[in-house]
């Protein structure tokens, strides 16, 4: 199994993406990498592996550049060739921690779509209070849906948590503002019998409040809504551990209590850490597309190459299009 690596990509790369990178070849025998990025940049960071290839980039996609543009015109950026590779049958898949919009235009325009997906999702796995996670779609990749958008993205979510995350007749809610089935706007009222109708697990509309609690799991929405429960889910977490800090630092009294339970909040800070769950999976693209996050460190990345593997190891794109092909054989 062949996995393309942009070693560019990322705020703390390539020195974390590299040390991801040999993580995963030492834990999987059964992989090669190719990693690309510019030699000199990444050199200090190297040493040989009979199963590492370096491939040479001059160019790197910036966080700041326009994705559309540059990955048309940045030929020899990592990210164009990693994608590249993956088009041309040279890797089986590919993992980038760079430009999210930059990798999805790569996704769509080099790796291409699914026969039969209308539009390619972005679906992280997200913690959970007990540990387990569940996998929301789509968060970004379209800021606006249509109801047979969100059926699709519920069936490529069941496929995943079965395949990949081992979760036996995976439960799926959509995401509203209510339980009830007319709650909700004309998007969800029109995808909730279309739901009902699929071939998943469909439990319901599911409320924000209950997702961290593991009220279903696979969650879908638009990438609009998902986009921002997403920053929200982010920004909560972090604030609330700065608040916590805060008060233990806050007297000789409360330091001495943080000092007795501070194995307690690390595990605590773990439970909710989102390297532990991998990358965010491109769903709907010809082969396995991963975003790891923009500031992963070399567990973050790890992560990322063993979710990918597990994607190519089970066929998750060979199972996403046959069950397509049979809901849309039965809708006809």
């Amino acid at each position: 199994m062949k996995i393309a690596v942009d070693a560019m990509g990322g705020d703390n790369a390539p020195k974390e993406i590299i040390g991801g990178v040999y993580k995963a070849l030492t834990a999987y025998p059964d992989i090669e990498i190719q990693l690309y990025g510019h030699q000199e940049k990444m050199q200090e960071f190297l040493t040989e592996h009979d199963r590492l290839t370096i491939m040479h980039c001059e160019e790197v996609i910036e966080s700041e550049d326009d994705p559309v543009r540059s990955v048309r015109r940045k030929k020899d950026a990592s990210m164009v060739r990693m994608a590249q590779a993956v088009k041309d049958g040279e890797a089986d898949a590919c993992v980038s921690a760079g430009n999210t919009g930059a990798l999805m235009s790569a996704g769509l325009f080099i790796v291409g779509r699914i026969d039969g997906v209308d539009r390619p999702a972005l679906a992280p796995t997200l913690p959970t209070l007990d540990g387990k996670g569940f996998v929301m779609l789509d968060m970004g990749a379209n800021a606006e849906a249509r109801p047979e958008h969100l059926v699709q993205y519920a069936i490529m979510g069941s496929i995943y948590a079965e395949k990949v995350r081992g979760i036996k007749n995976p439960t799926v809610g959509l995401l509203n503002i209510g339980t009830e089935e007319k709650k909700g706007n004309d998007l969800t009222k029109a995808a909730f019998p279309l739901l009902k109708k699929a071939p998943i697990n469909f439990v319901g509309n599911v409320e924000s409040r209950g997702l961290l609690n593991g009220v279903a799991d696979i969650v879908v929405t638009d990438g609009f809504t998902g986009n921002m429960v997403l920053k929200t889910i982010e920004g909560t977490a972090m604030n609330v551990f700065s608040m916590i800090k805060d008060v233990f630092m806050s007297s000789a009294k409360t330091k001495v209590a943080a000092f007795l339970v501070k194995d307690d909040i690390k595990g605590l800070k773990g439970m909710l850490d989102y390297s532990e769950y991998g990358g965010a999976g491109l769903f709907g693209l010809k082969a396995p597309v991963i975003k790891a996050h923009g500031s992963s460190n070399a567990n973050a990345l790890f992560n990322a190459i063993r979710q990918t593997r597990t994607m190519v190891e089970f066929d998750v794109t060979g199972t996403i299009y046959s069950t397509l092909k049979k809901e849309t054989l039965h809708e006809d």
